[in-house]
């Protein structure tokens, strides 16, 4: 199934990533966001990030220009996916949300239009419920910052159909990724096996066994990981550690899933992590320096 008209659902971080890959490899992109002044910085950092790629060599100042001319921005559903044969959703990550939006993609999109979510957690088969092709409806999980990083989690509903899947893993193929195929359950495989990672290390700072720094080195040194868990849940933000480890506390059942008060707490104080300049650490607009938060000092 030849795939070349892609429209991508939601500017924000994830959207504008997946766009810029599809872009960058030949694909008409179409960018919907309902929030013009969005669609108008989702460009302005995907011609950023291009020019990083530039200045490593990875593209050409003419193959930059070649992808962003084969990006479009529409702020409305229907016109956006009107000639798609792929939609890639990666709006913000609430069922309710999710579910509006895929009834209204099922309206407007070809009767032949693969429908992918980027969940990180919530039910494919739930999202693919609320549509009339539940066997077109399939995870595409990518990973951020999306042009850098490879995984692809590919993650077939109750009904997805075994051509649907082999298509996506050949696509994700295409755009250079290396796609992982999992089935349905809360958490996938990525999260179910990170997010209680991350919720321990918070439970141990929030229980005195160490600092933020000392928890973060020791997973670093120890165990090769590039960056600490509470460092990574500020880049991931904690509003959406929370999120996923709510799905799967609700999915399972399992008290091993319970959010850490302290995580609880933070949310709702608003401290989010790189997002809103504060979680476990303190950023700084322009600096790359690690700084532990005042609160855990």
């Amino acid at each position: 199934m030849l795939l070349q008209n892609i429209t991508v659902i939601g500017a924000g971080t994830m959207g504008n990533g997946i766009a810029h890959v599809f872009a960058q490899n030949g694909f008409s992109v179409t960018l919907v966001d309902v929030n013009a002044a969005q669609l108008e910085k989702a460009v302005q950092t995907i011609s950023k990030n291009m020019d990083r790629q530039v200045a490593k060599g990875i593209l050409s100042e003419e193959q930059k220009q070649a992808a962003l001319a084969n990006l479009v921005m529409e702020t409305g559903i229907a016109n956006g996916v009107s000639n798609a044969r792929l939609v890639v959703e990666a709006a913000t990550e609430h069922i309710a949300l999710k579910l509006k939006i895929f009834a209204e993609l099922d309206a407007a999109a070809p009767a032949d239009a693969i429908l992918a979510t980027n969940t990180s957690s919530i039910s494919i088969t739930k999202i693919a419920a609320a549509t009339k092709r539940p066997e077109k409806v399939i995870g595409m999980h990518f990973m951020n910052p999306v042009p850098v990083m490879k995984l692809v989690e590919i993650i077939n509903g109750y009904a997805t159909t075994k051509e649907v899947s082999e298509t996506i893993v050949a696509l994700s193929k295409q755009l250079g990724k290396i796609p992982c195929v999992v089935n349905d359950y809360p958490g996938f495989v990525a999260n179910r096996v990170l997010m209680p990672m991350i919720n321990e290390a918070i439970c141990s700072l929030f229980e005195g066994v160490a600092g933020v720094e000392e928890i973060d080195t020791v997973m670093k040194l120890g165990m090769a990981h590039p960056m600490g868990p509470l460092q990574l849940a500020d880049f991931i933000g904690l509003d959406v550690c929370l999120s996923i480890l709510r799905v799967l506390y609700e999915g399972f059942g399992n008290p091993k899933y319970a959010p850490c008060p302290l995580l609880v707490n933070m949310v709702t104080a608003g401290k989010l992590g790189v997002k809103s300049g504060e979680g476990f650490y303190s950023y700084t607009a322009g600096s790359k320096e690690l700084v532990v938060s005042k609160r855990f000092l």
